[in-house]
């Protein structure tokens, strides 16, 4: 049997492996945020695995590719004007997201079969990250089924297929975020508590909520629709709820498809975030407990929900200049990535005292 030092070891080596994927991913989301704002999700045609790999590389090529995307909608009813120039730059941004995925592959394949050779992963770490592998190909599946479908008969992806996207990318960070803790935080960092838990669990939930209806914002690009703050074009709530341009809702379309009802409904759940998250942290300063990681960490989260509060108005007031709108929507999914994953921390080390054996 291997001695606990070698355990130990084993598990930093393969916990830092996971971080390197986290951080892999994060820049991967970036990227996703970066072909939607650019409009570049739709520029490649095709979905090549392996030789997709390889961009045009030379003129012919490239006006092949540019040939294939003036058949799709989003040229015939969008983007006519475009020179080969222009879909250079967006087909860049979809290539480089697509190739980025293909090295999160690699990075985590590889090191498997390295660390398995080596037996570094003992068996109950087998069932976990053949799980993640899984969870990741369906990642990439899920995406070119997106894809694909705005080829047919959409200018832009569906925002909700977008949702599903994003929301499926964070499962998957999380999902490795929690694996490589429960390689990396000792058992005496832990903290049981029921309504602590109860109140991260809460935050969460609202949590995953708003990041729905963040992607809705960046696939219904709602927060041109109302470039104000306080208000929503003078008005607190939308007054029109059933039409907007020469869109008409009913039912539920008018909480995921009205571009005001979407800002106002993110809007909202970023102020009852904001509250929800107080509320925790002096309930977490109330309690007495031996956890010096907990203690570090539990204040992260209130600062970065007011930074992100703070970056979505400002995303808002300057969603008019599109180069604005790229940088600080880009800073603003990328701080609610790591408030998710803090979180996440924070989940893994309050537990239910149930769990005490």
């Amino acid at each position: 049997m291997q001695s606990t030092s070698i355990i130990q070891k084993n598990n930093k080596q393969v916990a830092i492996w996971l971080l390197v994927g986290i951080g892999m991913m994060i820049i991967q989301v970036l990227l996703g945020g970066i072909t939607r704002l650019t409009g570049s999700g739709l520029s490649i045609t095709e979905w090549k695995p392996i030789m997709g790999a390889i961009p045009p590389l030379n003129e012919q090529q490239w006006l092949e590719a540019f040939y294939k995307y003036k058949q799709i909608p989003q040229y015939q009813y969008i983007n006519t004007h475009f020179t080969l120039s222009d879909f250079k730059f967006i087909f860049f941004w979809e290539w480089f997201h697509r190739l980025w995925a293909r090295l999160i592959g690699v990075v985590f394949f590889i090191p498997f079969i390295w660390f398995v050779y080596k037996k570094k992963i003992n068996r109950n770490m087998v069932k976990p990250l053949l799980i993640l592998f899984l969870l990741g190909g369906l990642q990439g599946l899920v995406g070119w089924i997106m894809v694909a479908s705005g080829l047919q008969d959409l200018v832009y992806v569906s925002h909700i297929r977008l949702a599903i996207h994003f929301i499926l990318a964070l499962s998957l960070l999380c999902y490795t975020a929690w694996v490589a803790l429960h390689l990396l935080v000792p058992k005496n960092q832990y903290v049981y508590n029921t309504s602590l838990r109860k109140i991260t669990i809460t935050i969460m939930v609202i949590l995953v909520i708003q990041l729905i209806y963040g992607a809705f914002m960046a696939g219904l690009k709602a927060a041109t629709t109302a470039a104000t703050w306080p208000t929503i074009n003078g008005e607190w709530f939308p007054s029109t709820l059933t039409s907007y341009g020469n869109q008409h809702y009913r039912g539920f379309q008018i909480i995921i498809n009205h571009p005001l009802v979407v800002q106002f409904i993110h809007r909202s759940i970023g102020y009852v975030l904001a509250v929800i998250i107080l509320f925790g942290y002096y309930q977490a300063k109330k309690i007495k407990n031996q956890s010096l990681l907990l203690n570090k960490i539990y204040v992260l989260p209130l600062g970065m929900v007011l930074l992100q509060i703070i970056l979505g108005i400002t995303t808002v007031l300057y969603s008019a200049n599109s180069t604005a709108l790229l940088y600080l929507g880009i800073a603003h999914q990328f701080v609610a990535m790591i408030l998710l994953l803090v979180c996440v921390c924070i989940l893994h080390i309050i537990r239910s005292p149930k769990r005490i054996m």
